[in-house]
């Protein structure tokens, strides 16, 4: 090596990665530490449809110190091979992007099976940008023989995960509320969720309930004026204290602890307890979709607080998880004239964003008198962690992983894992398992892990072991050419019921891209 009276050092890591890729020193010290004690290394999958960024060299930078340290040490580094995240959200919307399209209705226009053709390609769009940064910074991974997640034999051991968990009862579907991009058309879990909240402003109105059978008003506050058109409920805490006040020659309900912030002084013409208000029936706000079952009446929710609002919930159960168990228990339908792009099917804001009818619907209610007071807050409100749009909360047919029913076994298995830095084991991350919820898992999109259940008419319900037991159970001229297991082909597969003999459908869903990428210990090795 040439000795300069100057430090060039970039000149000098050049020549030191020169002489490593000529002498093969990776792979020496690979040989070297064969069939000795093991360091398992798992290289969590980056998406190389996105080029690399500085955060992306940092963490490849402490990856790298500890490999090279235990490798001094003796270890054998295993597997020490890189790894790559091809399907979710991330490629579809770049795919999108350059197609000039924006909703699930073009995609399905342009074609699933072409869509996804161009997600194929795109996945690796940057792969040797990922490549060369990770040389450059002395990052030593085995590039050729790399996990792929879109590959079949990767995707056959995620099938496989998930068909144990099925068979143990944890793996289910239900009509729930959940978290919901508009944009994206698809559900999102909880940890997706806690990716997208951003400081922003709403509206903050409130509103007045007439009630029938007496000459005064509930008095209720919302920050998502879209819902009201769907309410169906008020909601009180039975053991909270409620007042009648008169305010500017009406009268008013609110819970006792919210007058003054809410109203400033005013005179208190009794006061009560929420029980004594279960019951009471109210006027509609909002009457333009149609009801034809008993509804509009005033019941207890436990989730009812006064540390914000008036201590007077309104109930939309459509939209919210609180409002759906609560119409669950009280028999009461759902009430939905929003559709899954997120804009109003009936009403005279039809057609409109839901976010985007707020004005006009605030406007509506000043105009009839059932505007009390309107303003904006400023708060955390979850956004698409992937495209940026606002969440709604949901109702819809979801699949789950009962992860609720594991909560003590979670916690059991974190006591065993040496957390480094040590206080995330009892604290952020031990906060989340101790909350953990049920995962909702599928995904109404078309670029992924296709979720593998087939069910008959008779409720038959068929998990194939891979991709050959699938292709067994398949009528031989439904297999389309170069099947693969992605959308479209798996959707064109007419499988033969093997209990009852008729045909199945396969449930139209792909799965959470983290499960996807949370299976590479086990799915790398096509386990």
């Amino acid at each position: 090596m040439e000795i300069r009276s100057t430090a060039d050092f970039p000149r000098a890591e050049e020549e030191i990665m020169r002489i490593w890729e000529e002498k093969k020193i990776f792979e020496k010290l690979r040989e070297k530490n064969k069939g000795k004690k093991r360091f398992i290394f798992l290289e969590g999958p980056p998406t190389a449809n996105g080029m690399p960024h500085i955060g992306h060299a940092l963490t490849r930078a402490v990856k790298d110190l500890i490999l090279r340290y235990k490798a001094m040490d003796g270890y054998e580094i295993y597997p020490w091979i890189a790894g790559w995240d091809c399907h979710g959200l991330p490629v579809e919307i770049e795919v999108e992007k350059k197609l000039g399209i924006n909703s699930k209705k073009e995609i399905e226009k342009f074609g699933v099976k072409e869509f996804n053709r161009l997600c194929r390609e795109s996945v690796f769009k940057y792969r040797d940008e990922w490549i060369k940064m990770s040389k450059r910074i002395g990052f030593w991974i085995d590039f050729s023989n790399a996990y792929v997640t879109m590959e079949d034999y990767y995707i056959e051991s995620v099938w496989w995960a998930l068909k144990k968990i099925y068979e143990q009862g944890l793996l289910f579907k239900d009509y729930k509320v959940v978290p919901y991009c508009p944009r994206c058309g698809t559900p999102l879990s909880s940890h997706e969720v806690a990716q997208g909240y951003k400081l922003t402003k709403d509206p903050s109105i409130y509103v007045r309930f007439k009630l029938k059978d007496e000459d005064a008003y509930m008095l209720v506050c919302t920050t998502t004026p879209w819902t009201l058109p769907s309410n169906l409920l008020l909601a009180v805490g039975n053991e909270i204290d409620y007042a009648l006040v008169e305010y500017e020659g009406e009268r008013y309900y609110i819970a006792k602890d919210r007058v003054k912030e809410v109203l400033g002084e005013v005179k208190v013409i009794k006061t009560l307890k929420g029980k004594e208000l279960v019951g009471k029936k109210y006027e509609r706000l909002i009457p333009f979709v149609k009801v034809n079952f008993d509804a509009f009446y005033i019941t207890h929710g436990d989730f009812v607080s006064t540390e914000e609002g008036t201590g007077i919930v309104h109930i939309a159960p459509a939209f919210g998880e609180d409002d759906f168990l609560l119409c669950k228990r009280e028999g009461i339908p759902l009430l939905k004239p929003v559709d899954e792009e997120g804009k109003f099917t009936e009403t005279p804001w039809k057609g409109l964003f839901v976010k985007e009818a707020d004005p006009h619907i605030i406007q509506w209610l000043k105009e009839n008198g059932k505007l009390f007071k309107s303003g904006e807050v400023e708060h955390n409100y979850p956004f698409c962690w992937r495209c940026g749009t606002p969440l709604l909360y949901y109702a819809l047919d979801t699949w789950y992983i009962g992860m609720s029913k594991k909560r003590d076994d979670l916690l059991k298995n974190n006591e065993e894992v040496n957390w480094k830095p040590e206080h995330l084991k009892h604290g952020r991350f031990g906060n989340f398992l101790e909350d953990v919820k049920d995962w909702a898992l599928s995904r109404n999109r078309y670029w992924g892990t296709p979720l593998p259940i087939w069910i008959c008419p008779e409720g038959h319900v068929y998990i194939p072991d891979g991709k050959e037991d699938l292709l067994k159970h398949a009528k031989p001229d439904s297999v389309p050419e170069h099947f693969e297991l992605h959308r479209p082909y798996v959707d064109e597969l007419q499988i033969k019921c093997p209990v009852c003999g008729k045909e199945m459908k396969r449930e139209p869903y792909l799965i959470d891209v983290w499960f996807d990428s949370g299976s590479a210990p086990f799915a790398q090795f096509h386990y």
